[in-house]
This record gives structure tokens, C-alpha cells and sequence, in this order.
């Protein structure tokens, strides 16, 4: 077996993005979007619009919604209460698992792993709840839980000393180039699936590993390529 192929050996503790990652919720986002959008009296935007917004918080992707450079800081402020309110209520609509995830995760659970998201946390453990994946996850992390998001590697950091792992044993997953940057800052590897939201910035920021489903991991873990 070469070095190349055993490199990630021994990594033991896992930390996965949820939005494109574990989950699908790129409809119940868009909606909720355009739902903002018409309550703030602007143009709805388009579904592919939306999802390219998606992945550094809720304040970042309304802000990007009403316009970044336009919106003021008190139409960003009512814009973000609305879309919280209506995604609340609504985040469970059409919000389903991607394919190998659960199939996944089965294979994996004797591994330690946690979520690390940009979503508010209560809402990724409401939908991590409503979709039955929780039992999996030892500790839950969302975009409000530090002082700051990914790809600070707070986040990280924290998750490590609670999982006791050291950097070379933690791997995060992740579809976007958060999620790779992420990793860079906070010393662990970087694994990428390509069935997310962000393919085209894992091109311009490539992650250690990149997997088509999450079925796949396992025999890297292991030490072994498929």
C-alpha cells in the first residue's frame, strides 16, 4: 500500500457541513428566500439564483437576496427576521436526506462525528431531528454558536478538544469552498462531495479527497482506496 493511498488512516473523528452535505434543502431555502423577498415588497429571484447564495449563514444569504450593496442595514435586519420566521415554519416542507447519507453514515457510526454548519443551530437540529439522523451525531454546531462562522476555524478547534482528537485525526466533509477553506485554517483534512451546491468552488479551493457519495468514505478511512 503506498503512503498516498493510506494518508488519511488515522482520522477518527468526523465533522460534516449539513446543507448539500447531509441534507437537501435547497427548495425549502429557495422558497423561504423568495417569501422574504415578496413580503419586502422586491422581485422574487430565481430557484438557481437563490441556491448559488446559499452556505455562509442566514444573515449573509438574505443579505445577498435584497442585494448586498443596496440593502440597508434595517432592511437587512426586518428581511432576516421574516426569513427565519417563514423557514421555521416551513424547513421540513421538501427538505430531504442526499442520496448515501444515511447509508453512509450507517457504515461510519463507529466513527465519532459531529455537525459544523453556517444554519442557525436550532434549526439543523430540528431538521436533523425530523429527518432521523441525529442519533449519529455526538455534538451539533451551528452558524450561532461561535463568535464567528465558517471558515473560522472556531468551530473546529472546538470540536476537537470535545471529540480529543488532534488535527491529523479529524476530516470535515463538505460540498462548498467554506467547507475546504475551513479545514486549511484549522489544520485537519478536507473531504468534498460533488452532489452539493458547491461544485464549481471546490474547483478553485480542491479538498484532499473528493467523493461522489458518502458510501465511499469508509475504505479511505481505513486505509484503503476503493
Amino acid at each position: 500500500m503506498s503512503s498516498e493511498d493510506n494518508r488519511f488512516s488515522a482520522v477518527r473523528a468526523l465533522i460534516f457541513d449539513l446543507d448539500g452535505t447531509l441534507i437537501d434543502s435547497k427548495l425549502d431555502l429557495a422558497l423561504s428566500v423568495n417569501a422574504m423577498l415578496k413580503r419586502m415588497g422586491r422581485v422574487e429571484l430565481a430557484h438557481e439564483e437563490i441556491f448559488r447564495m446559499v452556505g455562509n449563514g442566514a444573515p449573509v444569504l438574505v443579505r445577498r437576496a435584497l442585494g448586498a450593496e443596496t440593502a440597508s442595514d434595517e432592511e437587512a435586519d426586518a428581511g432576516l427576521a421574516y426569513f427565519l420566521s417563514y423557514y421555521r415554519n416551513h424547513m421540513l416542507d421538501n427538505t430531504v436526506t442526499c442520496p448515501g447519507v444515511r447509508e453512509g453514515l450507517a457504515l461510519l457510526e463507529n466513527h465519532p462525528m459531529a455537525v459544523l454548519t453556517n444554519k442557525p443551530v436550532n434549526f439543523s437540529r430540528a431538521i436533523l431531528d425530523g429527518l432521523g439522523l441525529s442519533r449519529y451525531f455526538r455534538i451539533v454546531y451551528g452558524g450561532n454558536s461561535f463568535e464567528k462562522k465558517k471558515p473560522h476555524p472556531m468551530g473546529v478547534e472546538t470540536l476537537l478538544r470535545e471529540l480529543a482528537a488532534k488535527p491529523e485525526e479529524a476530516m470535515i466533509v463538505g460540498d462548498s469552498e467554506v467547507d475546504i477553506q475551513t479545514a486549511r485554517n484549522s489544520g485537519i483534512w478536507a473531504c468534498g462531495v460533488t452532489y452539493g451546491l458547491g461544485a464549481e468552488g471546490l474547483r478553485s479551493f480542491p479538498p484532499d479527497l473528493m467523493l461522489d457519495s458518502l458510501t465511499e468514505l469508509p475504505a479511505f478511512l481505513n486505509g484503503r482506496t476503493i
